[in-house]
């Protein structure tokens, strides 16, 4: 069963449960508010009984019991469901005019009650085949010169026939707006489930090769909160992807020249000859150890969008500073000096950090002479964090400067330079990763400086579970 189903399903149920409640509560309200309307009769027309107590020809109080019964009976206006009648000495009948009239004087019910209310009297209820529903009510009488009774008869058929005919109305009032209700919610929960209905449609047609397709953002709800999650879990997908791929473009293209190396001297190798084996060996050890950096590089720059490729911490810039510099002064003979150093400290991973500045470090070595100045420098504001290496080399050129940023990615380099043009794309990697940025500026008097901005206190996302 589908959702939009369930939810329809769901909403008929509530609507007739409500219905039925709300039926089944009025008929209650109104079968009490009936009760007490026929009680109400019945108490108003004992107490005009009692109340009379004076003949109203002679003025003198009443001495005979069919006297009294014929002065009340003949004064009093009975309602349309009601009947007087007037006993005396259990022989002589005097009743109210009454649609039922004698034929219900003769039920066998109603002479029953007659017979067992005779001495107390009271209130008996009849549920009658004939006349439906029907309170009786006796009220005795004596005096010095008789006996007889008063009986105040109430017919509630009528009343509980228009309750009837109104339950029926509301019957199919409701019935009809159960439909109706129905309806709509299935039409309104069918607009609100379409995102997911795209949602299934996109995820299905989604492929290793195809990941670009994100679903339509309407509105302002849950489920549009949803689909963006979703959009934003597709993106993740397909740069993850696109890392995967490129890696293997990568990694293919560059492993090539390298294994055809290797391939064609160990297919011209003369096993017999030691000196040409002991060459070939040298030469393909280093290969080798070329073809393991490169992996090592690919493998950094692959990780640097997992999200446990940063782990951080509160680090002091003073001494990442002080720790970088000294780290430095063992890639070559440059005149190592401090420009700056930061004070306090900023959330980052120090690991990584510290790696990215010896990488421009070991570039600012590449591209200066033996002696040259080569700075390392720091600082801080409210909001972020500088960190920088100026040297006095050959500098980058300006139209170079975002080329050598990317993979592969390189400038005018200096003869025996063997790198692969990955270190700047590893610098920038980190940073982005920590959501900061490299820039390259001209040092003076001549030379380059690479500039690492970073904020100090990043703000923190929920990480991804580990792979």
């Amino acid at each position: 069963m589908s959702v939009r189903t369930r939810i329809a399903a769901v909403i008929a149920l509530l609507t007739a449960a409500a219905m039925a409640g709300a039926g089944l509560l009025v008929y209650a309200l109104e079968s009490a508010r009936i009760e007490r309307l026929v009680t109400s009769q019945i108490t108003q027309e004992i107490a005009e009984f009692r109340e009379l107590r004076t003949d109203p020809d002679t003025g003198e109080p009443f001495d005979d019991v069919g006297r009294l019964l014929d002065v009340f009976l003949s004064r009093n206006v009975p309602d349309d469901d009601e009947m007087l009648v007037g006993y005396v000495e259990g022989a002589r009948t005097i009743r109210t005019l009454n649609r039922y009239g004698q034929e219900f004087l003769d039920e066998p019910a109603y002479l029953r009650v007659l017979d067992e209310r005779a001495d107390d009297g009271g209130t008996s209820i009849l549920d009658s085949a004939t006349f439906g529903e029907v309170w009786v009510t006796l009220v005795p009488v004596r005096n010095a010169q008789g006996e007889g009774s008063l009986v105040i008869v109430n017919f509630l058929a009528d009343e509980h026939e228009e309750l009837d005919s109104t339950l029926r109305t509301y019957s199919v009032v409701a019935f009809l707006s159960l439909l109706l209700i129905t309806g709509l919610g299935a039409l309104q929960s069918g607009r609100l489930l379409a995102p997911l209905r795209t949602l299934e449609e996109t995820a299905r047609d989604i492929s290793t090769t195809d990941l670009s397709r994100r679903i339509p953002e309407r509105g302002n709800d849950d489920i549009t909160s949803l689909t963006r999650t979703i959009n934003s879990m597709f993106e993740r997908l397909d740069e993850g992807f696109r890392d995967q791929r490129q890696f293997l473009d990568d990694a293919g293209h560059e492993l090539r020249t390298p294994l055809t190396v290797l391939r064609g001297h160990l297919e011209l190798l003369d096993a017999d000859d030691p000196a040409e084996r002991a060459g070939t060996q040298e030469l393909l050890l280093d290969e080798v150890d070329r073809m393991s950096r490169l992996v090592g590089d690919l493998i950094l720059l692959a990780k640097s969008r997992r999200p446990d490729f940063l782990v951080t911490a509160e680090v002091d810039l003073e001494t990442l500073t002080q720790s970088v510099l000294a780290k430095a002064r063992g890639l070559g003979d440059r005149a190592w000096t401090l420009d700056e150093v930061a004070t306090g400290t900023a959330t980052l991973d120090e690991q990584r950090i510290t790696q990215a500045l010896l990488q421009l470090a070991d570039n600012a070595v590449k591209h200066t002479d033996p002696g040259a100045e080569i700075a390392v420098g720091s600082a801080r504001t409210d909001h972020d964090v500088r960190l920088w290496v100026r040297d006095t080399g050959d500098g980058i050129d300006p139209a170079d400067r975002e080329t050598v940023l990317q993979r592969f990615g390189r400038s005018h380099v200096r003869p025996g330079d063997e790198g692969f043009g990955l270190g700047l794309s590893i610098v920038h990697a980190i940073l982005d990763a920590h959501g900061g940025t490299v820039a390259i500026h001209d040092a003076r008097p001549r030379g380059a400086r690479v500039e690492l901005t970073l904020p100090a206190h990043p703000i923190k996302e929920t990480p991804w579970p580990r792979s």
